[in-house]
């Protein structure tokens, strides 16, 4: 079963013209894909959709095997707590330190806080900040703040991994390490979606593209996706 199914999506904001139109496709479980496509393409919105942050407006979304028209507002958060998101300006709290970013999303779901510090140390340490567990976001660079938003995207290890332009505002050689720690985690069983304008990150790493144009999606390189 797909872990997630777009069929005759379509959005507008308001009254204006539709950004997306009619989008089908589907994401295997395990699955590691590229969103592409020009600035203005609608890849923002299509992820907006996919993290379950907007309603199409017309067309059905299956996540998890649950059409979300047929959801309720009660049960929305189960759904979100399944998918992480890496936002591309990190929305980091600047005021709590690296750890108590990533322990975050633990905290707010109970778990005891042994189990917070064992597994927020052991994932720091995992992503190359063990010595930065208790600085703050404004102190590190770039490159290590968007390791912390990652690893807070991960920490609840969320069936669905979603990425908007995580490669942006860094440097290629630490975007092609951000890169090849999404793989990684894709390896553990995680669907990763990465939403990008660099084709060259693109063309680096074999796995298939979705691509935007004018609100239009055209799939490519389809041995990893199945079209709707």
């Amino acid at each position: 079963m797909a872990l997630v199914r777009f069929s005759n999506i379509g959005l507008r904001y308001s009254t204006g013209a539709e950004v997306l139109h009619d989008i089908n496709f589907e994401l295997e479980p395990g699955s590691f894909h590229f969103l592409t496509g020009p600035s203005g393409a609608g890849k923002t919105s299509l992820m907006k959709l996919l993290y379950v942050g907007q309603k199409p407006t017309r067309g059905v979304i299956s996540i998890f095997g649950r059409e979300l028209a047929s959801v309720s507002r009660k049960s929305l958060p189960e759904i979100r707590r399944q998918i992480g998101v890496v936002f591309q300006d990190f929305r980091l709290l600047n005021h709590l330190s690296a750890f108590d970013n990533v322990a975050l999303p633990l905290r707010v779901s109970g778990l005891s806080e042994k189990d917070v510090k064992k597994n927020v140390t052991e994932l720091l340490e995992w992503v190359g900040l063990g010595e930065k567990m208790s600085s703050r976001p404004p102190t590190l660079s770039g490159g290590e703040q968007q390791r912390i938003a990652i690893a807070r995207a991960i920490i609840n290890r969320p069936k669905l991994l979603l990425a908007d332009e995580p490669t942006g505002n860094i440097d290629e050689t630490i975007g092609l390490k951000l890169l090849t720690l999404f793989e990684e985690l894709n390896k553990h069983g995680t669907t990763v979606v990465i939403a990008t304008h660099n084709e060259a990150i693109v063309k680096s790493f074999p796995h298939p593209a979705m691509h935007l144009e004018s609100g239009m999606l055209d799939i490519r390189h389809k041995k990893q996706i199945k079209a709707a």
